[in-house]
C-alpha cells in the first residue's frame, strides 16, 4: 500500500486530514473494533506515523482503547500523534496555562486523557517511536457551529459567567496534525488553540450573528448548573487561558483562522 500515516479514528477531524492528505489511510470504526483484541485489518509497513483521534472509552479508568492499538503495532511508528485536551490542566480560575502546568484533571473524563498521555509515553520508551500529544480545545468548523441549539433556544452562560474562550478551528487542527507528524518536531506535549480568548457566550453570539437568528437567552452559572447536563458543565465550570506559543514557535503553525469570527464565517461557507 502506498501510505505512511495511518489515522486511527475517521471521525470530523480524522475525515477532515484525509481530506488534505495524500499519503494517509484512515481505520474507522467498522474496520477495527477497539473495544476487542484482534490483529489489524491492514499490514503495516517498516515506515509510517499514527494519527491517532479516537476519544478513551468510559468503561474503564485508563484508555483501553489506546492500549489495545499499541499491542498490536508491529513494528512500531517512527512517530505517533494523540489528540488529548486541554482539560488536563483542569481548573485555574481564568489563569494561564503551558505545557509546564501540571496536569490536574477535574473529571473522569480528563483523567482518562491523562492516563493515555502517560500510556503513549511509557510505550514509546521502550521503541523508537517519538510521541507527540496535541493538547487540543474545543474544535469548530463546517457543521460544529451548534447552530441548531441557537434555532431551538437554548440558553448560554451570561457573559461575566463566562470563562475565557479556547478553541481552533478544524482546518487549523488538521494542519497542526500534519505538522506534528514532521521529523523534526521533539517529542512532547504542545498546546493547541487559535489564541483568541474571547468568551464561549461571545462565540454563540457571533454565529447567531452572522446566521442571522436571535441571540440566545442567557442564565446565571447556578441555574446552568441546574439545568445543564454533567458534560456540559464538565466544560463550563472549568477556567483557565491555554498559552499556545510552542505551537507557534516549536510546530511552527501559522494559523488560518485566529480570528473566530473568520473561522465562523468560513465554516458557514463549506
Amino acid at each position: 500500500m502506498n501510505w505512511s500515516t495511518l489515522v486511527v479514528g475517521v471521525g470530523y477531524l480524522g475525515g477532515r486530514f484525509l481530506e488534505q492528505s495524500s499519503d494517509a489511510r484512515g481505520l474507522t470504526h467498522s474496520d477495527y473494533d477497539l473495544d476487542k483484541d484482534g490483529p489489524l485489518p491492514v499490514s503495516l509497513p517498516q515506515a509510517y506515523t499514527v494519527l491517532y483521534t479516537v476519544p478513551p472509552s468510559h468503561e474503564s479508568q485508563s484508555d483501553v482503547r489506546l492500549q489495545r492499538l499499541l499491542a498490536v503495532l508491529d513494528p512500531a511508528p517512527s512517530r505517533f500523534v494523540y489528540i488529548s485536551t486541554t482539560g488536563v490542566y483542569g481548573d485555574h480560575g481564568g489563569a494561564t496555562v503551558n505545557e509546564e502546568t501540571p496536569v490536574n484533571p477535574g473529571s473522569d473524563r480528563t483523567a482518562r486523557r491523562v492516563a493515555a498521555e502517560d500510556a503513549l509515553n511509557s510505550w514509546a520508551a521502550g521503541t523508537d517511536c517519538v510521541p507527540v500529544v496535541l493538547r487540543v480545545p474545543g474544535i469548530y468548523g463546517p457543521g460544529r457551529l451548534g447552530i441548531e441549539r441557537l434555532r431551538e433556544g437554548s440558553p448560554i452562560l451570561e457573559e461575566d459567567a463566562a470563562g475565557p474562550g479556547n478553541r481552533i478551528h478544524v482546518d487549523d487542527l488538521a494542519n497542526c496534525c500534519f505538522a506534528a507528524l514532521a521529523d523534526h518536531v521533539p517529542a512532547g506535549a504542545y498546546n493547541v488553540g487559535d489564541g483568541d480568548h474571547r468568551t464561549t457566550t461571545w462565540f454563540v453570539n457571533e454565529v447567531a450573528r452572522q446566521c442571522e437568528l436571535p441571540a440566545p437567552p442567557t442564565i446565571s452559572m447556578a441555574d446552568a448548573r441546574r439545568e445543564f447536563s454533567p458534560m456540559r458543565m464538565s466544560f463550563l465550570g472549568e477556567s483557565r487561558r491555554v498559552d499556545t506559543q510552542k505551537m507557534r514557535d516549536v510546530l511552527g503553525v501559522t494559523l488560518k483562522y485566529p480570528k473566530a469570527e473568520d473561522g465562523i464565517r468560513a465554516s458557514r461557507e463549506n
